[in-house]
């Protein structure tokens, strides 16, 4: 039996969790050599950024060697757990032989944190690119990324497209294009595709400025990394 393990903590983006969770897990009700799980610190019920209460269904003693891990992000919350040695020291230990290491939105901050993306390229939600920089990650505006075993993909749905991708590599295309229809994952927002010319990837560096100041003042060595924010 082959895990994939899913990393749950307090204050992550639900969607960043639960997406890539339907996708993989769709891939596992055809494949039975596969399961998915979900991994926290205990098995205590986890507050989530929505009114909601997520309950893992194993703590990261009992999933030491999982094939695939997948890290979602947050906003405060993630900030919070790049701080948290436990929970970096886990993703540390279970990367070495996880046949892949993946992140969803600012999941690849833990990733970066952990020291598991130095100069590697990876993508995150676009407000927190700067942090992954600075962290020793290439950063690439993709809508996934893939360098070596490690995926990372961008904001919150585009986990969904890194979890199809992963699909067809744990399993086949086929299995990924069946899954893809049957979520009908075909996306057709109202408003038409975002104008990326148009952002500025700066325009959140005053919130993340003030969250890691809030989470990591106890952490000297990591804020002297991100002091060039």
């Amino acid at each position: 039996m082959k895990d994939i393990a899913f990393i749950l903590y307090p204050g992550l983006t639900l969607l960043d969790l639960v997406g890539p969770l339907q996708v993989l897990n769709s891939m596992c009700e055809r494949n039975p050599q596969f399961r998915t799980v979900v991994v926290g610190k205990d098995l205590d019920p986890v507050k989530v950024d929505v009114p909601l209460l997520l309950t893992p269904s194993a703590t990261i003693q009992d999933i030491r060697s999982p094939s695939v891990v997948v890290v979602p992000g947050g906003a405060a919350g993630t900030i919070k757990a790049m701080g948290d040695e436990e929970l970096l020291g886990y993703l540390k230990e279970v990367a070495e032989s996880a046949e892949y290491v993946c992140s969803v939105c600012t999941g690849s901050l833990l990733l970066a944190a952990a020291g598991l993306l130095d100069g590697r390229e990876a993508t995150t939600h676009w407000g927190c690119s700067r942090i992954l920089e600075l962290l020793g990650a290439k950063y690439v505006r993709k809508r996934w990324v893939q360098d070596g075993k490690f995926f990372t993909s961008a904001g919150v749905s585009a986990g969904i497209d890194m979890a199809l991708k992963l699909v067809s590599m744990q399993a086949d295309e086929a299995t990924a294009r069946s899954v893809q229809l049957g979520i009908e994952y075909d996306p057709e927002p109202p408003f038409g595709r975002i104008k990326w010319r148009e952002v500025d990837r700066n325009q959140l560096l005053p919130y993340l400025r003030t969250q890691i100041k809030n989470h990591l003042s106890d952490k000297p060595a990591l804020i002297s990394r991100l002091s060039d924010l």
